[in-house]
């Protein structure tokens, strides 16, 4: 099988080409596809003839897609469109990540996990992008994996944001005397190394449809946070705030929580607890004490 992984050099596609070794793997970086052109996208897969394209590539700074509208979609949304109709005319399989943030528009009061049946709501520019997106791919694209998944970590870290949310805190555990987060938004930290595995045994199948993959349990960025700081063995306290304490363009969701669902059904839920993956991710990255 040859797979194309495009956005190879973030933290998700690094650990899909670590995952898919046993396969040919054609790693893809923004030098190399432009996924709001048709017509590069066309170029580069007829080149390469993929039996499977993986599309990490995206928007996904959160607050300047509220600022920027029109990149969002046209990124997240477009994007996925072009990606969608080149693959459905080489007749490949396409997994195309998306997100939690689909989902929490419709009740501050909402605390059941979300599973692949509901109905989603977003509360965001960012979330409403890549619904979008998920809907020209369940449409364009017969032979598709939809994957949700959050909070993503990885050894990598994210190009598009700059580190990812463990390296954040571990920074600014060590250059404040005090760390405030926000402590109402609940959501399902995921290691991109389990991410990336479990996508690697979905695409040997032909279980096509949406998918939620996160770790199990669950926690606030505050949780996470004392969580992170301990595993380094830093004392610096950390106080709990409400979102509006701490004020962004966009609005979080304030559960957020996928539901494995169709993996349960299927027999291959086995991600383990954010809280083991992570104590995994700090020992690779040198951190643990």
């Amino acid at each position: 099988m040859k797979v194309l992984v495009i956005g190879a050099n973030g933290q998700l596609g690094t650990d899909l080409c670590r995952a898919l070794h046993d396969l040919e793997v054609i790693p893809l970086t923004h030098d190399d596809i432009e996924i709001t052109d048709i017509e590069s996208i066309k170029e580069v897969f007829n080149k390469h003839e993929p039996d499977t394209v993986i599309n990490t590539a995206a928007y996904v700074r959160v607050d300047d897609c509220e600022t920027d509208e029109e990149k969002a979609f046209l990124v997240n949304a477009i994007g996925a469109r072009n990606i969608a109709v080149v693959t459905q005319e080489l007749g490949a399989k396409l997994v195309h990540i998306s997100t939690d943030y689909i989902f929490g528009g419709e009740s501050d009061s909402h605390t059941t996990p979300y599973t692949e049946f509901d109905t989603p709501v977003p509360l965001n520019i960012y979330g409403k992008s890549k619904l979008a997106g998920e809907d020209f791919v369940r449409h364009l694209c017969q032979r598709h994996f939809i994957i949700r998944t959050s909070g993503l970590f990885g050894v990598a870290g994210s190009s598009g944001k700059g580190g990812n949310f463990v390296e954040t805190m571990l920074r600014l555990g060590r250059e404040r005397d005090e760390l405030r987060v926000v402590s109402d938004q609940v959501f399902s930290p995921t290691y991109t190394k389990d991410l990336a595995r479990k996508i690697a045994q979905l695409i040997n199948t032909e279980y096509y449809g949406i998918f939620h993959i996160t770790n199990k349990d669950t926690c606030s960025w505050y949780e996470f946070t004392k969580e992170i700081l301990s595993l380094a063995g830093l004392k610096t306290p950390v106080v709990p705030i409400t979102s509006d304490q701490y004020p962004q363009k966009a609005r979080r969701p304030r559960f957020s929580v996928l539901d494995n669902y169709r993996l349960r059904l299927l027999g291959m839920d086995d991600m383990r607890s954010w809280r083991e993956a992570l104590k995994d991710y700090m020992k690779e990255k040198g951190h643990l004490k």
